[in-house]
């Protein structure tokens, strides 16, 4: 393939990835969203195959790596639950970081040699930013795989005087940029890049390590537009456009939904960019099946009284959570919902934005199960509706329906906006116990009047109220 055809396949599948973008805006066009990103990637890889850059000597190589990640690919894409798709995603944002990593030692050790002057300096802050930014998204990513599938604990580890920390690290990190580029061999400069590599993973670590539980979807989001950087550092020290391209969208783009997830958790975004995640002070999960200390009497609820309360109720709201995806119930939801719709019942779901372990967790289990795209609200459509609903029901979720977030100053999610159940005539909260939730905090939810506890598996219990609704 010639150089300008595999240019013009790169603008192709440039307009593509933009496209597939778009797509993803909205439910109804995700699906065509995928493909455009899936065929747009097609195209990339092969116009990079088969272009002037690779010679027939390693086009072996590359398809034998290709069929290798591929293998991986498609195994994981059969073996993943949904539940654990928040950790598989902090996986894949690591493996870019590794990739930015090990692209910018092998670049420079193959190009340093052969540039001069001010295109040799150019290249080499492109290799050290390069390098920088894909440690910090390697270890930060690590971390948070760590902390979603519990192999590390949720409290932050704040260390004293953290901020100074990371304003020396900062301030070495420049002074051996310095050294770096004033290197005159490969071997002088590749010392202070070793010396800023093992600063930026270790920021990384500490970043992410600083991290309270209830923020854990705004940083899965923030990597997300570290490994796009990433990417595109890595673009520029291969010269690839498309590269450059594409990781700016998925930077940009990242950076984007950070911020509205900063918004939705009450946030600081430029904190969050520097690494202050957790300065509130979130609380470490509870284990699983831990209770909480008592606050109150709850008043329990059989399924059949549940179901009785749906056939009763005119309009009713349900909220899902993590609890719902573990358990796998979407699919009764679906079945409930679509029984209730045909009786004349109003039934809407409201989505948080931070609703699950990563964004668009509970969309993504709601359009699997084939709930309508229409009777599901974000929650400034929906949080106004709750006084004139008969019936909310609450489905494994814990810290998006807490009222201390509005009530309490002194919790950790004080501030955060919240989906307002307890505003609605009748609550059914339903969880196995009385744990708190991810950010570690008790519900006064629970022990509201006008609010019922439905204890068990959520899809054993829902599909118990599907059988008396369908009686």
């Amino acid at each position: 393939m010639s150089q300008s055809l595999s240019n013009m396949a790169y603008l192709g599948a440039a307009v593509l990835f933009i496209l597939s973008l778009g797509g993803l805006s909205n439910p109804e066009t995700s699906r065509r969203g995928n493909l455009f990103g899936m065929i747009g990637m097609g195209l990339a890889v092969l116009a990079t195959v088969l272009g002037p850059r690779v010679t027939p000597d390693g086009v072996g190589w590359i398809v034998m790596a290709l069929v290798l990640g591929g293998g991986i690919g498609l195994f994981a894409a059969k073996v993943v639950k949904m539940t654990q798709m928040p950790e598989l995603v902090a996986l894949m944002h690591s493996l870019v970081g590794l990739a930015a990593c090990l692209v910018g030692f092998a670049s420079y050790v193959d190009t340093s040699i052969q540039l001069q002057g001010a295109e040799k300096a150019i290249h080499e802050v492109e290799i050290y930013i390069g390098i920088l930014i894909g440690a910090v998204t390697f270890s930060g990513s690590l971390i948070a795989f760590g902390k979603l599938n519990g192999k590390i604990g949720g409290k932050p580890l704040l260390l004293p005087g953290r901020h100074w920390l990371n304003l020396a690290g900062l301030l070495i990190v420049i002074w051996f940029g310095r050294v770096f580029l004033n290197a005159h061999t490969v071997a002088d400069g590749m010392t202070p890049l070793i010396v800023m590599t093992v600063i930026a993973l270790l920021f990384g670590v500490h970043m992410v390590m600083a991290i309270g539980g209830a923020d854990m979807p705004v940083v899965v989001s923030m990597l997300n537009s570290y490994s796009g950087w990433a990417a595109a550092a890595t673009g520029f020290m291969l010269s690839n456009d498309l590269l450059i391209v594409t990781g700016a969208l998925v930077g940009s783009s990242g950076a984007i939904l950070s911020y509205i997830m900063c918004n939705a958790m009450n946030r600081n975004f430029i904190s969050v960019i520097a690494g202050g995640f957790g300065s509130g002070g979130g609380a470490a999960p509870a284990k699983s099946g831990e209770a909480a200390e008592p606050q109150g009497e709850v008043v329990p609820v059989s399924a059949t009284e549940t179901a009785e309360m749906l056939r009763d109720a005119k309009s009713v709201i349900i909220v899902p959570g993590y609890g719902m995806a573990v358990a796998q119930a979407q699919h009764t939801v679906f079945e409930i919902t679509r029984t209730l719709r045909a009786k004349g019942v109003n039934v809407r779901f409201a989505i948080h934005p931070v609703a699950g372990r990563m964004p668009g967790h509970m969309n993504v289990l709601l359009a699997e199960a084939k709930v309508p795209y229409d009777i599901v609200m974000e929650m400034d459509e929906i949080n106004e509706d709750f006084p004139d609903t008969d019936l909310a029901i609450v489905i494994g979720a814990n810290d998006i329906v807490n009222p201390a977030a509005q009530d309490d100053p002194t919790s950790p999610i004080a501030g955060m906006p919240v989906l307002e159940v307890w505003k609605a005539r009748t609550t059914i909260v339903m969880k196995r116990s009385m744990a708190s939730g991810y950010a570690g905090v008790d519900n006064p939810l629970f022990y509201k009047e006008n609010n019922r506890m439905l204890f068990g598996d959520a899809k054993k219990m829902l599909d118990e109220v599907l059988v008396v609704l369908k009686t």
